[in-house]
């Protein structure tokens, strides 16, 4: 059974208002909170608040248990200290700014001196087990990766979308491990047609009267501006991704040209921020939020039974 966590599921919420919202003033930020929704304050007996201390901790245990998974099965294993991740995730700024927009546009696209300062993070990484596994021979080598992550699928088992069926049991020491932090997660299969009401909840949100109102005012603004290809607002970013994706695919041998990539960027930043002003413009944020907090608390009252039924497989599975 493919399964994926409560967590995933409710941030679909959070993920709404971002592809709703885009980039908002802090004004707006501050009257609506995605992490407020009724529907994740609702479930968040389930999978708790974030806090990134907590999580560190719960990693670290994690990776002890790794460690002496794999001294069990013969290999010497180092827990990795994952604050060195933290420290490389944390700096992304407030993206609710127009400073932030006028820097990052959409946050698709890096300047040479985002790149070259994350190539510095990522070469500050200290891996503690890559000389053991470097003095290991190659057959040893892989019977370590097998002992840590499982044996890998083969192309028979793939899907077509390069997905396959996750399980603990066959994810080795890493999958032993997270089983015993975040215990048994209820199956998608289990609890199919309220995963299905929530995909819909979202996808009303985008359709009701409220939003397609909205939606024309912010289309008018960027044709103003000189952007008149764009009838909604989620249609500004999607046409980012899918220039940009199509850049990658057309070098996908040599990847972009220099210049390419700075033509995108320079795009980038240009939409985003006049997406930005209409936006803050019309307060985007807290209408579509609003229309959002309204269908979810309604969506509470229509599957309260169901909601419960899957915050107790979770409870249980803790």
């Amino acid at each position: 059974m493919r399964q994926r966590s409560l967590f995933t599921v409710i941030a679909a919420a959070a993920l709404l208002s971002l592809t709703l919202a885009g980039c908002s003033s802090e004004k707006a930020a501050a009257k609506l909170d995605p992490a407020e929704s009724p529907l994740s304050k609702y479930m968040s007996g389930a999978y708790g608040d974030y806090d990134e201390d907590s999580m560190l901790a719960q990693q670290n245990e994690q990776e002890e248990l790794v460690a002496t998974c794999m001294a069990d099965e013969g290999f010497d294993y180092l827990p990795v200290d994952n604050s060195q991740y933290s420290g490389m995730m944390s700096d992304s700024g407030d993206q609710n700014t127009e400073k932030w927009v006028a820097e990052n546009g959409y946050g698709m696209s890096q300047s040479p001196e985002q790149l070259a300062e994350q190539q510095e993070q990522s070469e500050e990484f200290v891996d503690p087990n890559q000389d053991y596994v470097m003095s290991l021979s190659e057959g040893e080598q892989a019977a370590y990766y097998e002992v840590l992550y499982g044996v890998q699928p083969t192309e028979e088992e793939m899907g077509e979308d390069g997905s396959y069926e996750y399980t603990w049991e066959t994810s080795g020491c890493q999958g032993f491990a997270s089983h015993e932090i975040t215990g048994d997660q209820p199956s998608q299969e289990d609890h199919a047609a309220l995963y299905e009401a929530m995909s819909a909840l979202y996808e009303d949100a985008q359709k009701s009267p409220e939003l397609v109102a909205l939606d024309a005012e912010w289309a008018t603004c960027m044709a103003d501006a000189g952007y008149a290809d764009f009838t909604k607002k989620a249609e500004a970013v999607d046409s980012i991704m899918n220039a940009q994706n199509a850049l990658y695919e057309e070098g996908s041998e040599t990847g972009p040209d220099e210049k390419a990539l700075a033509d995108m960027r320079e795009k980038e930043l240009a939409l985003a921020m006049v997406d930005f002003t209409c936006s803050e413009d019309l307060d985007y944020t807290d209408a579509s939020m609003k229309v959002q907090f309204d269908l979810e608390e309604q969506f509470i009252i229509d599957h309260k039974s169901e909601l419960d039924a899957l915050i107790a497989d979770y409870e249980q599975g803790k």
